[in-house]
């Protein structure tokens, strides 16, 4: 059971997100809130486990109520409703720096309650329960995934991964008896041409993690489909661009691919990778959702397996469901080399679950480790 405060100052969104709230089972609604203010009085009396927090709030926002269950030592999860707008976007990815766990697009204007509804039934809950499964210790190996609940695949015969570690990330150690092969050079056959990532619950910070940590001289383009919707997409970008050495851009259609520039997908667009005049460029397509997702790393998988084959480096970072398995398997076949992200730096193991379960991973990383292994694969010289 998890104990979840509303924390908005719309007494409406109150009310729906309540209600549809205590109509799940294993989620226990213990109080509402106004504003920040009255959140951090009412963590203290209510103790949750989980707040569902807004972002714009008189009084105090939610930016200022994460600082101030920092100062407090309230040990509360959190998740953030924001805005579709840029200045919402910007808020919300400063609220995953400061703790958030995750958020969820707020709607707003004509037809807001029905989407409200939809958004919290599609998206809210399962991420609520995904906290509850990480902050239990229940996503673990043979866990079903939250979004779409199917058992993955045995591991192939004699499909034996290296972990690269251990990892000081956040001071998490490996779990007790998890055996790890000694690190030892991957040859290949073909040196790699690109590097694709697939990322979604946890995403941003690690992206903050991983691509800044390239040096200015790597020469591969970079593919990166992180589960967000638009706006929020852009802000990514333009945060990763300023930390970074690399070029970092939300793709755009027909845009020619480029070694050292790390390209984004634009939120609610599919990005694949083309060849046209033997030149490759970024073909963006409003395909349907695959895994629930659009973008989807399944379908930038499966393109970058057409166009680079096993001269590819895919990467499966922390995230729920399963986007990304059927793509690294195909990558696989290919010859392509496969890193998925640990178990014990991951916000939630679901992606890199499946394909380390099933046996794909030439490497499980802890997310320090994900940018050195991926220039050793990758042959970089400094």
């Amino acid at each position: 059971m998890i104990r979840v405060l509303i924390v908005d100052d719309s007494v409406v969104f109150r009310k729906i997100l309540k209600e549809a709230l205590e109509k799940q089972p294993g989620i226990t609604v213990v109080g509402t809130a106004v504003n920040g203010r009255d959140a951090i009085a009412k963590m203290k009396q209510l103790r949750p486990d989980l707040a569902v927090l807004d972002v714009e709030m008189p009084e105090m926002t939610g930016l200022e109520t994460l600082d101030a269950m920092r100062r407090h030592g309230l040990k509360v999860g959190a998740i953030m409703f924001s805005t579709l707008t840029d200045k919402g976007a910007d808020t919300t990815l400063e609220a995953l720096q400061k703790g958030a766990f995750d958020f969820v697009p707020k709607p707003t204007g004509t037809g807001a309650f029905t989407e409200s509804v939809r958004r919290i039934q599609e998206e809210l809950i399962p991420k609520i329960k995904a906290y509850a499964q990480n902050r239990n210790g229940f996503v673990a190996r043979g866990a079903r995934s939250l979004r779409t609940p199917v058992k993955a695949p045995a591991a192939r015969q004699g499909a034996k991964p290296v972990r690269v570690g251990p990892s000081p990330v956040h001071g998490r150690r490996p779990a007790a008896g998890t055996r790890r092969a000694p690190i030892a050079p991957i040859a290949m056959k073909l040196a790699p041409e690109a590097v694709a990532i697939g990322v979604s619950t946890g995403g941003p910070n690690a992206l903050n993690e991983v691509i800044p940590t390239f040096p200015a001289n790597f020469r591969l383009p970079i593919f990166l489909v992180q589960h967000m919707p638009p706006v929020f997409t852009t802000q990514l970008a333009a945060r990763l661009d300023q930390r970074s050495r690399l070029k970092v851009v939300e793709a755009s259609d027909g845009q020619e691919v480029r070694g050292g520039t790390v390209y984004l997908a634009p939120g609610d667009y599919h990005m694949v990778v083309a060849v046209r005049d033997r030149k490759k460029f970024i073909k963006l397509t409003k395909d349907p959702p695959e895994n629930s997702c659009r973008p989807a790393v399944d379908v930038l998988f499966r393109s970058v397996a057409r166009v680079y084959g096993p001269r590819v480096i895919a990467v499966v970072m922390t995230g729920m469901g399963q986007d990304g398995f059927k793509g690294a398997e195909l990558l696989k076949k290919k010859g392509a080399r496969i890193i998925a992200q640990d178990k014990e730096t991951s916000v939630v193991w679901g992606m890199p679950r499946f394909v380390t379960d099933a046996g794909l991973a030439d490497r499980v990383c802890p997310l320090d480790k994900i940018t050195a292994t991926i220039l050793e694969l990758s042959g970089h010289r400094f």
